[in-house]
């Protein structure tokens, strides 16, 4: 498996093997496209779907017939005649979209004219005090060991943060009889208002507000302590934590715990795009960056895809829906298909796609993070790895911005001595231009730290 400058290995190239990337292969193998699905895992499903074709039917019946719908996808991919190479790391993609891959030890190459990425969501930081200590990790990692293995933490267990996530996996872990012994939400007052205005056209996807609705009373049902718009979160301990401290209803509060889990939404992986450097937008709903893609995942690279939530936090329904559309892009671009079939087979999967887009709005403006979490206290720990601090990265983009700056001062005079006349008209475009590039690389969020 190689490929040279100039050979083409496949008609295809799919990238992550979650509900988009399932999707995508399988569509354009149907099609007669020669595809290829390349995913890190050791089986198809990616992080929503993670071991769905592995897993028991103990853990199946915990998770959810949500959890369960993505083994329907592994089997279509299955028996798609789609090439399927797990445990397949892809650390690079050329611009010519050679793929470079590694599995069992052996590096490779593969070269497809379209090349669809899948690459899916990370989970957002949540930099608050105290977070780096034992016992403290992300609401996603406690789902996937329960994915993996059935696994739940022991001892007493609180989750704090804002998304649906937060609420589900409560809900799981209740349901694996795990104690629960807090839900401590962090959307600030006023957001349930802000989001009203948006309910309207999220009834279009009423069964997932059907879901939401069905876990609030699972909750409350169960007598979970929970608190509402929480700040100043901070956990407490030595070795490992004890306690979350945080004020609410206009008092503190401290609840004991062996583990807290942080949850506050997840953001596209924009990795390969950014290795790429494609065009990218920032999204201020959501607070992250986002790659610009038509309406069948083509992006500023000519032959390249990205579907799912690897462009823009939509979900698995919605990702799945976004990488069949794409196939069909790639099976047009390929000339397998005519325009005529093309709109013929899109037609359903663009009305999926609105209507799980609809809800969108009114949960993103709902558990849109709060500041102190996009904008971390100046001895907030930001990179657990390399315990950098909020203020050293402000004070890192504030010295490169002067950078810039003047480097671009040095070349407006220059141009100005060698067109006078020019250079004065120059300077005050210039001007502005530099004025809006500083507040627009103004180091106000925190969305993509790790």
């Amino acid at each position: 498996m190689s490929a040279s400058a100039t050979d083409v290995t496949h008609d295809l190239i799919v990238i992550g093997a979650g509900p988009a990337g399932m999707a995508a292969a399988a569509k354009a193998a149907a099609l007669g496209l020669k595809t290829v699905l390349l995913d890190e895992q050791v089986r198809p499903g990616g992080q929503i779907y993670r071991n769905v074709a592995g897993c028991d039917a103990r853990v199946a019946a915990l998770l959810g017939p949500d959890y369960t719908h993505g083994a329907g996808l592994v089997r279509a991919l299955q028996s798609s005649g789609a090439e399927l190479l797990d445990n397949t790391l892809v650390w690079d993609v050329a611009r010519d979209l050679t793929v470079t891959a590694l599995h069992a030890g052996r590096a490779f190459q593969l070269r497809a004219p379209q090349v669809i990425a899948a690459t899916g969501a990370m989970e957002r930081a949540s930099p608050i005090p105290g977070w780096t200590l034992p016992g403290v990790m992300n609401a996603g990692a406690a789902q996937i060991a329960m994915k993996s293995g059935g696994a739940v933490p022991a001892g007493r267990i609180v989750l704090a943060g804002a998304g649906p996530l937060l609420l589900l996996v409560a809900c799981q872990l209740l349901e694996a009889g795990a104690d629960v012994a807090a839900l401590v939400e962090t959307a600030p007052a006023g957001r349930r208002f802000e989001a009203l205005r948006h309910l309207p056209a999220a009834l279009r996807a009423w069964p997932a507000l059907a879901k939401g609705l069905k876990m609030v009373r699972s909750l409350r049902r169960a007598r979970v302590p929970w608190y509402t718009q929480a700040s100043d979160l901070a956990a407490i301990g030595r070795d490992h934590v004890e306690a979350l401290a945080f004020r609410a209803g206009g008092r503190e509060h401290r609840v004991d715990t062996d583990c807290l889990l942080l949850h506050h939404g997840v953001i596209p992986d924009t990795q390969l795009s950014r290795l790429l450097r494609l065009e990218h937008r920032w999204d201020d709903r959501q607070l992250a960056w986002q790659v610009v893609t038509d309406d069948l995942g083509q992006t500023s690279l000519d032959g390249l895809r990205m579907v799912g939530d690897g462009t823009a936090i939509a979900g698995a329904r919605a990702a799945e829906a976004s990488g069949a559309l794409a196939a069909l892009g790639a099976a047009h671009a390929l000339g397998r298909i005519d325009a005529a079939a093309l709109a013929q087979r899109s037609a359903a999967l663009r009305r999926t796609l609105a209507t799980e887009l609809a809800i969108r709005p009114f949960l993103d403006v709902l558990y849109r993070p709060p500041r102190s979490i996009t904008e971390p206290a100046d001895a907030t720990i930001v990179c657990r790895c390399e315990e950098v601090t909020a203020k050293q990265v402000r004070d890192t983009a504030a010295e490169l911005l002067n950078i810039y700056a003047r480097r671009a001062a040095r070349l407006v005079r220059e141009h100005q001595r060698q067109q006078p006349d020019q250079g004065r008209r120059d300077r005050d475009q210039a001007d502005h231009r530099q004025q809006r590039e500083v507040d627009a690389r103004r180091c106000r969020h925190f969305g993509g730290a790790r």
